[in-house]
């Protein structure tokens, strides 16, 4: 008898729960919505904005590269809303606050911000330089720190918004031959957790996006040192995965579902939820884990390792097939770079 009454007890709570995520998302129509996506003209990026216009809102995409931009505009055009497509480098912290104040002249106003900009340098630690490291954080970090500073009073002005800050799996469990990356991504995750509890009395709701490996198509466009042709196998060899990488398309509903439910946190893949799990619950052993796996990663190379070089530069190495649905998704989702 008691045993039924606890399965019936777990069951009502977790009906209850459905419930209320459900009705915290109806109650958030991305409709007239006004979402700002820094790196917005491709990738991740590109593939939330095809996901907020579809359903009403508007869109204002942050990029450097102006021809990427308006294949990106050219791509929303049949999704509906409005577009604006702003050239800004992130790096440039004037460049941030004069886009910003152009959304808001075009549109008077941003509910949902998303950084989502990002830059991917992978390989040995002998080829990372203290000018990766700091480009990385300047991107990762400094970047969303002055677009929540200049948006957050905007959202008070208007009662309220959403901040999605996409870090990575690498900013919660750190990944050899990518330690800039993992570096700035930690610092963006306890950025992002740090102002949640502060912005909620501003009806603000921060939601932490921790992804895994996703077929965006935007390992084309990482940059690799090192032995350039052997990091940019393994690489985009995971980037392509099936059992280990989630669709772009799936991973943007999930990410807009957890923005409208002002959700706190959310981790995309099995195999990421795992990382994190396993490195909470025995750090030491993932520490053994990760000395195993860099065993079977490339060595340093000579000096010209440490030059960087994009994916779309590099000698394939992999069989087709292993990277086939990476790049489907570098040609769905505007990763292809533009030729000089």
């Amino acid at each position: 008898m008691n045993f039924r009454f606890v399965l019936v007890a777990v069951a009502s709570l977790l009906v209850a729960w459905l419930i209320v995520r459900f009705i915290r998302a109806a109650l958030y129509p991305l409709r007239g919505k006004v979402v700002l996506i820094t790196g917005g003209s491709r990738g991740l990026g590109l593939v939330l904005a095809r996901h907020i216009c579809a359903r009403g809102g508007n869109v204002a995409l942050i990029a450097r590269d102006p021809e990427e931009l308006g294949r990106a505009k050219a791509d929303l055009a049949p999704h509906g809303g409005v577009v604006l497509t702003i050239e800004c480098d992130l790096l440039d912290v004037e460049q941030i606050r004069s886009a910003v104040r152009r959304i808001i002249d075009r549109f008077d106003k941003i509910d949902i911000l998303i950084n989502n900009a990002g830059i991917i340098e992978v390989g040995p630690l002998e080829h990372i330089t203290p000018d990766d490291f700091e480009r990385a954080m300047r991107l990762h970090f400094w970047a969303p720190l002055e677009l929540i500073s200049q948006v957050v009073p905007e959202m008070r002005t208007w009662g309220g918004g959403r901040i999605v800050n996409i870090s990575s799996i690498g900013g919660k469990v750190a990944v050899p031959h990518m330690a800039s990356y993992s570096a700035s991504k930690f610092a963006l995750t306890g950025l992002s957790d740090a102002v949640r509890a502060e912005l909620a009395r501003d009806n603000i709701h921060v939601t932490t996006v921790a992804p895994g490996m996703m077929r965006t198509g935007s390992h084309v466009n990482a940059k690799f040192k090192g032995k350039h042709d052997n990091e940019f196998a393994w690489f985009a060899a995971s980037a392509g995965a099936p059992l280990i990488s989630m669709n772009a398309d799936r991973a943007a509903r999930k990410i807009l579902a957890a923005c409208r439910r002002g959700q706190p946190s959310l981790t995309l893949t099995f195999a990421a939820r795992a990382a994190i799990a396993g490195n909470a619950l025995f750090p030491n052993l993932t520490g053994y884990a990760m000395k195993i796996v860099n065993r079977f990663l490339p060595e340093a190379a000579n000096e010209e390792g440490n030059q960087s070089r994009a994916g779309s530069q590099l000698r394939r190495s992999t069989p087709e097939w292993m990277t086939r649905l990476a790049d489907r998704a570098t040609k769905k989702n505007n990763e292809v770079r533009s030729k000089p």
